[in-house]
């Protein structure tokens, strides 16, 4: 084919082109999506999709100060998106600046989701047995960024000893969640939403509503030591386990957390390179 000829000459190369097109504005779209998915920018994007449709009635039914008002709205929206959306937008810019489309093998982050089991484990057992309250939300497909602007940012490596140190009663940090992300503690004494729900047991604290409000309107894994009664709780989905033994606490977590690496790599497109032996 010589040089600089159009692609329109060849049939075939158009359509390649133009599947090539769909499917890259596909994939921006889709990482848009798991971007905001979770944050307060979901009910900012609603609230266009509502504006347009209000536009779009309002043409069909001949509402011209209303179409107006529409057009108007949608002519600075551009401006106001990227005001509204700075932060959501910087994030983007961040995951792009670090992130790999690319991955050889997951076996790395095996590694890492063992150890944050282990040290989780084992903090999680020395709080329960002193009776120390707890608080400690993993993210997992949906962002908990919004969560974590609430917090004080740490972003250090999880262990045991950190997670002890932040509840221990008194100390600057352990009113709060701690949140981990990417098996790094990214922030410690976050807000998070309390449940409304009125099927809740009375008996259940602050600690428990706030697990059981994030597992509600995110896919996070939460795990709750009780100050009054040193019990362990999970929830995730809504759902709550109450009362855990350590042992069955440490194999749910197991079982979450491989569940996770296994939603995270069916994400993003994998190279497998051939295994030695």
């Amino acid at each position: 084919m010589p040089f600089g000829l159009p692609i329109g000459d060849y049939p075939i190369l158009s359509y390649l082109a133009s599947i090539i097109d769909i499917l890259l504005v596909w994939f921006v779209v889709y990482k848009l999506i798991t971007i905001v998915r979770g944050t307060k920018a979901v009910q900012l994007l609603k609230g266009i999709i509502v504006i347009v449709l209000v536009r779009v009635f309002s043409y069909l039914l001949g509402l011209k100060t209303l179409q107006y008002l529409m057009d108007l709205a949608l002519t600075w929206g551009f401006l106001a998106i990227i005001i509204i959306f700075q932060p959501e937008l910087r994030r983007a810019l961040e995951h792009l600046g670090r992130g790999r489309l690319f991955s050889r093998s997951n076996a790395p982050e095996d590694e890492e989701n063992i150890k944050t089991v282990e040290a989780i484990t084992k903090s999680v057992q020395y709080m329960a047995k002193r009776r120390i309250g707890a608080l400690i939300c993993i993210e997992r497909e949906t962002g908990l960024s919004d969560y974590i602007e609430t917090g004080i940012p740490l972003n250090a490596k999880t262990s045991s000893e950190l997670l002890i140190n932040i509840f221990i009663p008194n100390t600057p940090l352990h009113d709060g969640a701690v949140i981990l992300q990417k098996n790094q503690v990214a922030a410690a004494a976050c807000y998070l939403p309390l449940s409304e729900s009125p099927f809740i047991s009375k008996e259940l604290g602050t600690r428990h509503r706030a697990a059981l409000g994030i597992s509600e309107v995110t896919d996070s894994i939460t795990i709750v030591v009780s100050e009054e009664t040193g019990s362990i709780s999970l929830t995730k989905n809504g759902e709550l386990h109450r009362d855990l033994e350590p042992e069955a606490f440490q194999e749910l977590l197991e079982k979450e957390m491989q569940a996770k690496n296994k939603s995270a790599s069916s994400t993003r497109w994998q190279w497998r390179g051939k295994k030695s032996g």
